[in-house]
Order: C-alpha cells, then structure tokens, then sequence
C-alpha cells in the first residue's frame, strides 16, 4: 500500500505563521493526520487519527484506480469571540484533508469495513483468498 498526501497548503512560509500568527492573515489551515498501516495474513489494516471528527465529516472510498481515499471536511461557521484577551497563538480552526492510499491487487474491495471509535478511524481491507497449486501445472504441446 502506497500512501500518497495531498492537501491544500498556503503559499506563505510557516515561519512567517509563526512569527505574525493567524490574527495577521486569515486563511483555512490543512492538516494530514497521523496514518498507520499494518498488514498480516488475512489483511491490511489502516489507522487515522482523527480526534474531535464526526464520523458526518468522514469519508471513505475508491475511485477507479484502486486508490483508498479517505477525506474530511469540517465546516464551521466562524463565531464571534467574546472573551478578553487576546491569541498568541491560534491552531483550533476547520479541518480539511485528503489522504490517497494506492491499494495492492490482492484486495477483496467487497469486504471493506470502516469505523470510527474514540478519535481512530480504522479500516480493514480483507486480502483476497488464494487457492495454492503446489504442482506446476504442465502445458501440452501441439
């Protein structure tokens, strides 16, 4: 399995974030959660963090080239803030992502299940079963 990121970044440095903070320029910040991706005999198995997220914000599929694509998108109106002081420093904001995993052939895309528990989102992608020859098979000549 093959992850591949894309996300929409703005075209200002991070340090210029950093030293002028989200009061200066407003713009929706992207991040990629952390992705784990395991494998045994029977199949994969992918973890996203996804803490805070709805399950409503979620989803899950494949496109027609076997890629895995797991979005979500939190839109949230902004409110207005009542409390005194002022941010320092602000990362709380929407959440907009879009992580592409190209799968293996040997899928059952059928059998693919998907759940959201305490901040993990995990999907199972069941491997295909195999009958093994274990005697080559002999072509005839003509």
């Amino acid at each position: 399995m093959t992850p591949t990121k894309q996300q929409t970044q703005s075209w200002l440095p991070s340090i210029f974030n950093d030293f002028f903070g989200n009061e200066w320029i407003t713009k929706n910040r992207s991040t990629v959660p952390a992705v784990n991706i395991m494998e045994d005999e029977k199949r994969y198995t992918v973890e996203v963090a996804v803490p805070g997220l709805k399950k409503e914000d979620i989803n899950v599929r494949i496109d027609d080239n076997s890629h895995l694509i797991i979005t979500v998108d939190t839109k949230k109106e902004k409110e207005e803030e009542t409390q005194k002081g002022k941010y320092i420093r602000r990362e709380f904001s929407c959440t907009q992502f879009r992580q592409t995993l190209l799968l293996p052939e040997n899928i059952d895309e059928e059998e693919i299940e998907a759940k959201q528990e305490n901040g993990l989102l995990t999907i199972h992608i069941p491997k295909k079963k195999t009958v093994e020859n274990t005697e080559p098979k002999k072509i005839q000549i003509k």
